[in-house]
């Protein structure tokens, strides 16, 4: 691989195969077995950007590109407001992951809305 001769540190110089550190003295390509010393290496910064459409092509996730219509359920929940016992509800994740969704109540009685966490 003529192209991989120089063209990044992290690299062997013979086959473009990444180096790995297998001791304190050198990097040692996997494949062909090219040592380099380490001290080649130290105080080498890498550094790399990552797009959100990168992320998604890894992740398998396609990029929506209509309108996301969120419906409300309905459940047997009586109104703060004015006790109509139909509210209708959605939840959405507004906090941290670990912790639990947040419960939207619209009642459509007095239109009042409220929330449970």
């Amino acid at each position: 691989m003529a192209h991989a001769r120089g063209a990044d540190f992290m690299f062997c110089d013979l086959c473009g195969t990444m180096m790995f550190l297998y001791s304190k003295e050198h990097v040692e390509c996997p494949l062909c077995k090219f040592k380099k010393s380490a001290k080649d290496l130290s105080e080498r910064e890498i550094s790399y950007q990552v797009s959100s459409e990168d992320m998604r092509r890894d992740l398998g996730i396609s990029h929506f590109e209509g309108k996301m219509e969120v419906k409300d359920m309905e459940i047997n929940k009586t109104c703060e407001k004015c006790g109509h016992t139909k509210l209708k509800f959605s939840t959405r994740q507004m906090r941290s992951a670990d912790e639990g969704q947040t419960t939207f109540f619209h009642c459509a009685n007095c239109l009042y809305t409220f929330t449970e966490n």
